[in-house]
């Protein structure tokens, strides 16, 4: 008797709230997390930043797991190795050595989640037909924005309250984390059962040899460096988003620091709800109003408000760092309205990548340009933390992060996009 597949309302919202969990956690709870736990900024930036190398390098071993296994397989066990990696961060956070030791389980974490982005989304492509997948790609984007919520919010609002009540701050991290782990393990339980198993999903490595694999993978990359415009092209996926990438790891440490060092002086609760609670549905609502008014105008029309929205925007934080003991109300506006920036100006930087993967290795070549996204995300993140203190306060980097907003616009302007593209 042939098994009833489970209906994809059953596991796609799961699938991608597994998939944006782990990325979150990595990404921007570790930052807040390790500023609660003594960490300089300078660190923080530094090895965390480091985090984002599995992203800027999954291009080079997604053709692997194309070919060798089941996508199925690969999802089940990356959620596994998620829940574990993290039960050792928290596991690691109360004892002697826990920076290093939480370092390398997020390590792990990293390049876990980077791979099961790769099975998760091929899976999603052989157990849907086109129709489906065209269906549920809304679903599968808001349970991923739902993750960065639940980490962004839940998670750091659960660390705030626990640091209040028991006054421990490794503890109340590592309880957090640990519920973080025993989420992602108790997904991995129920997609052991409920995922499906398409036809399709079956292993191509038998009589693929290693040369083959190496002389397709250097074609792919041959052509996506022979397109037109390959130098405007790549210096906008680097450099686009780099007054941002500085500012993603040092604006939890500014909420979090005392206003005698130039921060705000919020408690570890608030900022789950001004940054990761405000801030992510502002970031959605901008990310929305993109997508509307690209496909109304197209891309070539909005690229450039959209440069100046996600420029502009910075303009918040060098605000509150300006003006003495803004109140709540303020900061969660200020907060709000350069998410909204970031979301709409995200929009054509989503949009572009689009555009310069066309043709006929189109998977591939967005997953290359993915990479050279998450690098232009990587590098500036890194330094973000020494430029902060070098300068010495928060002010100033701010003032710097609103002078390299000029390399974003001029990033922007050298691109060349047809008219008609991303219409509706």
């Amino acid at each position: 008797m042939t098994r009833r597949a489970a209906s994809p309302w059953a596991w796609i919202p799961t699938l991608y709230f597994a998939q944006g969990l782990p990325y979150v956690a990595v990404m921007t709870v570790s930052v807040i997390m390790y500023k609660r736990l003594g960490v300089s900024n300078t660190d923080i930036a530094l090895y965390t930043g480091w985090l984002y190398l599995p992203w800027v390098i999954k291009p080079f071993w997604s053709p692997f797991i194309d070919i060798f296994g089941q996508k199925r397989r690969w999802t089940v066990i990356m959620q596994w190795v998620l829940a574990a990696s993290l039960a050792a961060v928290a596991l690691a956070l109360p004892g002697p050595g826990f920076f290093r030791l939480s370092l390398a389980a997020f390590w792990i974490t990293a390049f876990a989640s980077a791979t099961h982005d790769i099975a998760a989304d091929g899976f999603y492509m052989l157990a849907l037909s086109e129709h489906q997948q065209s269906l549920f790609v809304g679903i599968r984007t808001t349970f991923y924005r739902l993750a960065i919520l639940a980490g962004q919010g839940g998670i750091v609002v659960m660390a705030g309250r626990m640091e209040e009540a028991t006054g421990n701050i490794p503890l109340a991290w590592s309880r957090a984390m640990m519920a973080a782990a025993a989420l992602l393990a108790l997904l991995a339980v129920w997609h052991s059962f409920i995922l499906p198993h398409p036809p399709l999903d079956t292993p191509r490595g038998r009589g693929i040899t290693p040369h083959k694999v190496l002389s397709e993978f250097a074609e792919t990359f041959r052509s996506f460096f022979a397109k037109p415009q390959t130098v405007a092209a790549v210096a906008f996926m680097l450099l686009y988003r780099l007054p941002e990438a500085q500012l993603v790891k040092l604006i939890n440490p500014f909420l979090l620091d005392p206003p005698e060092v130039g921060g705000l002086g919020l408690s570890t609760a608030q900022v789950g709800v001004v940054y990761g609670t405000v801030g992510v549905i502002a970031l959605m609502a901008g990310g929305v109003a993109g997508g509307i008014v690209a496909a109304r105008g197209g891309l070539r029309k909005w690229l450039m408000p959209m440069a100046w929205a996600m420029s502009l925007t910075c303009a918040t934080f060098l605000y509150l760092s300006l003006v003495p003991e803004p109140g709540l109300l303020t900061v969660n506006l200020c907060v709000a309205i350069e998410q909204f920036g970031y979301g709409f100006g995200g929009t054509a930087y989503t949009l572009y990548l689009i555009y310069y993967a066309l043709g006929p290795n189109r998977t591939s070549h967005y997953a290359i340009a993915t990479g050279f996204m998450a690098l232009g995300m990587m590098l500036p993140g890194m330094a973000a933390g020494w430029i902060q203190e070098m300068l010495g306060s928060y002010t100033a980097f701010f003032i710097w992060t609103m002078a390299c907003c000029a390399v974003t616009i001029a990033a922007a302007a050298r691109l060349k996009v047809p008219a008609e593209f991303g219409r509706k």
